[in-house]
């Protein structure tokens, strides 16, 4: 793109601003906005799981003698009915679900909270009250939820997944370089078990129409639950249709099939009506993944100024039993400074859980709060500025490839940052700075990273008579935005009214779906739709840039439509890569950007208060600032950073998935225990973008936001507790006892 073309972009983009600054806000506000649990077909019945109270064994009898007793009660399902259910298979080992377990097929319990029967009723009255009455006996085995608990079984992923992109990090000779060097950090981390409960519980329908099957539930990947269910029930794919217009709070949670939709097709079968469910909240903690506990080994080696020159990160990470969640918590601590001498090293410990999964920036947050805490830790130790000391090891390029970066700009982050914050004005002493009610007040800074990723994409666009354009795309609204970035695209590259394009994403009737994570929805979604603007604007038979009118061209065609279709993944994906999107299954490998590394970074920068009398600690302000390339939508960009400092306070402060070595499972799953922030709890956000176009990457100059939002937010808190306090908190989340 010249920069004539951008500056006449950005100017149509200007132009258009004010009317797309997002474009479901009316939706949302009026009740308009129909998720999957909204949907309620004549007829429909409701179902309620039954769930294993022991940590681990096997149903041995299941008497749901007064469960069908209930009046209204219409079926109960479990394995002794046979359900006639195939697994789906692992979403990270060619499969479709969160886990590779299907309960319902077996007598066999994994862990505590695995569904073991469903019951399905005329109401949700009925069902909730049938399924408390029935009474499973089993056969207790021992089992182990802790990483140090005895029974647990260590291995490590290179060995046990042993895939090139998996495979440690190692550059240089970081033991030695570590030993040899004057300063050294030797420090361990540990972030606890969260769980993500968005707002919008677990659930939706299923309905047969025919020998189709109808499924409207939120999902981050309706193309995962149209390939799943059809292997799961043995039917085509074509066969199966899901719509999920609008997923909710997803976070990870909804990103694969989950163990309850095939039991509730089944049950809808049998009883020839649809079936809804909607999990209750204690029950999403066990039925859908988690962020498993991660313990991180961190060593810093440098020189008397803080110049880095050895890094070794070893990573132990939970696992369940039957599968292991591919870690790469050194792909960013490897990347983030310019350190020639680098170990990593991942280890999985299994334990009777659930599968753990992704939930926002899965890796990168704990290896953040690992990593940038030892920063501040040596910092600290050279007597160096923590802004400083960062910006003097900043890297030029990526220090495991030597490839240049196709851009950096974390730099920029944390001097913009710093000087929004005014962070001039601190005094380095901890515990020397005071706010006039005598709290103690800490300043701390620390930098995020996260990999650019790209994934095939179908775009559509359909130009009508009216002068209407509808997008249709393989992606999610997951409250991120994607209709508004997708909207504003059109509109911007057309030069037409926002009001005269409709986005449509969440549905398998109109184009296949990759899975939207990882932040790769917005800039791999836009990069489809600006291939099939190009293709669309030459059946249009206009020029290939500038303002269009859209009705007289499509007239001018002679027809009463034009379509222009365009599918587009990453650099360095193999063809086979587009089957898998058309097929609901995650692109195996890439992208691999040719002589380029790809990155967002951030910089943030939090002040918290600690009341020395009793040290509750209270985050006052934070201001982070981002380089995630060309801003596609800033109304939505900065909503998602607020969000994720709001994530990041809670991460570390409050959030913590509760286990029970006694019995098993989570105890504190409902929102009165597992404590998030609200409103008291969060104080004065500002953000901020440097907003540079990176057009190595790609035509949009579009990076990746999502993920890398929340990455940084916890040790920048952390390093101001200690800067406050003079503790330095190692664990997340940060807890009062820790700080007397």
């Amino acid at each position: 793109m010249t920069d004539a073309e951008t500056s006449r972009a950005g100017a149509r983009e200007k132009a258009a601003d004010a009317e797309t600054s997002r474009v479901d806000a009316r939706e949302k506000v009026t009740g308009q906005a129909r998720y999957g649990a909204d949907h309620t077909p004549p007829g429909v019945a409701y179902a309620m799981p039954v769930v294993a109270t022991v940590g681990k064994g096997r149903v041995t009898a299941l008497d749901t003698t007064d469960a069908a007793a209930v009046p209204g009660v219409l079926l109960l399902l479990s394995h002794l009915d046979a359900p006639d259910i195939a697994p789906a298979g692992y979403i990270m080992a060619d499969g479709y679900a969160f886990q590779s377990l299907q309960p319902l097929l077996d007598d066999h319990v994994a862990y505590r909270g695995q569904p073991i029967a469903l019951v399905v009723a005329d109401t949700l009255v009925a069902a909730t009250e049938a399924a408390a009455l029935v009474r499973a006996t089993y056969e207790t085995e021992p089992f182990a939820v802790e990483l140090d608990a005895d029974g647990t079984e260590t291995v490590l992923q290179e060995e046990a997944l042993p895939l090139p992109f998996l495979a440690d990090v190692v550059v240089g000779d970081a033991d030695g370089a570590y030993e040899r060097s004057p300063l050294r950090v030797d420090a361990v981390y540990e972030a606890g078990p969260q769980h993500q409960v968005p707002m919008e519980l677990i659930g939706g329908v299923a309905e047969w129409r025919g020998d189709t099957l109808v499924v409207h539930e939120g999902s981050q990947s309706v193309g995962a639950l149209r390939g799943g269910l059809a292997r799961q029930l043995g039917i085509a794919p074509e066969n199966v249709e899901v719509v999920a217009p609008y997923v909710g709070g997803a976070f990870g949670q909804k990103n694969s099939l989950q163990p309850h939709l095939a039991p509730l097709a089944v049950a809808a079968r049998r009883l020839g009506r649809p079936v809804k469910l909607v999990l209750p909240r204690a029950h999403t903690f066990h039925a859908a993944s988690f962020r498993p506990v991660s313990r991180h080994r961190v060593r810093l080696g440098a020189d008397r100024s803080g110049r880095l020159l050895a890094a070794i990160h070893e990573v132990d990470q939970q696992a369940s039993r039957h599968d292991l969640l591919p870690a790469t918590y050194t792909e960013i601590t490897s990347r983030l400074y310019d350190i020639r001498n680098f170990r990593g090293r991942q280890r999985h410990v299994r334990t009777d859980a659930q599968t753990p999964g992704y939930m926002r920036a899965p890796f990168e947050h704990p290896a953040a709060f690992a990593l940038e805490s030892a920063v501040d830790e040596l910092a600290h130790a050279a007597g160096r500025d923590p802004v400083e000391l960062r910006l003097a090891n900043d890297a030029g390029a990526d220090p495991v490839t030597g490839k240049p970066f196709t851009s950096r700009h974390l730099a920029a982050c944390l001097r913009r940052g710093a000087e929004l914050f005014g962070w001039a004005g601190r005094s380095p002493d901890p515990g020397s700075m005071r706010a006039p009610d005598g709290a103690t007040v800490g300043w701390g800074v620390a930098a995020g990273a996260y990999p650019v990723m790209t994934v095939p994409v179908l775009a559509r666009l359909r130009a009508g008579a009216d002068g209407g354009v509808r997008v249709e795309v393989g992606g999610h609204e997951m409250g991120q935005g994607i209709t508004t970035a997708l909207v504003r695209a059109v509109a911007g590259d057309l030069g037409i009214g926002a009001a005269c394009v409709r986005a449509v994403v969440g549905d398998t009737r109109v184009v296949p779906h990759h899975l939207t994570a990882g932040a790769w929805g917005t800039n791999s979604s836009l990069l489809a739709v600006h291939a099939a603007l190009r293709e669309l604007r030459e059946r249009l038979g206009v020029p290939p840039e500038g303002p269009v009118d859209v009705a007289a061209a499509v007239r001018a065609s002679g027809v009463e439509e034009v379509v222009a279709e365009a599918v587009t993944q990453g650099p360095g994906q193999p063809p086979a890569a587009i089957d898998r999107m058309r097929a609901g299954l995650v692109a195996p490998a890439g992208p691999d950007y040719p002589g380029h590394v790809a990155f967002s970074f951030i910089a943030h920068f939090a002040e918290v208060r600690v009341d020395p009398a009793a040290p509750r600690v209270r985050v006052t302000r934070v201001v982070s600032v981002a380089d995630c390339g060309r801003v596609a939508s800033p109304v939505t960009a900065d909503a998602q950073v607020r969000g994720a400092v709001v994530w990041g306070i809670g991460a570390a402060l409050s959030e913590h998935s509760e286990v029970d070595p006694r019995y098993g499972g989570f105890v504190n799953a409902d929102l009165a225990d597992y404590v998030i922030p609200v409103n008291a709890d969060v104080g004065r956000i500002e953000v901020d973008f440097i907003d540079e176009p990176d057009f190595t990457l790609n035509p949009t100059g579009v990076k990746t936001l999502g993920e890398v939002a929340l990455v940084g937010v916890a040790p920048a808190i952390a390093n101001a507790v200690f800067h406050a306090t003079g503790r330095r908190p190692r664990r997340l989340p940060i807890r009062v006892e820790d700080l007397l």
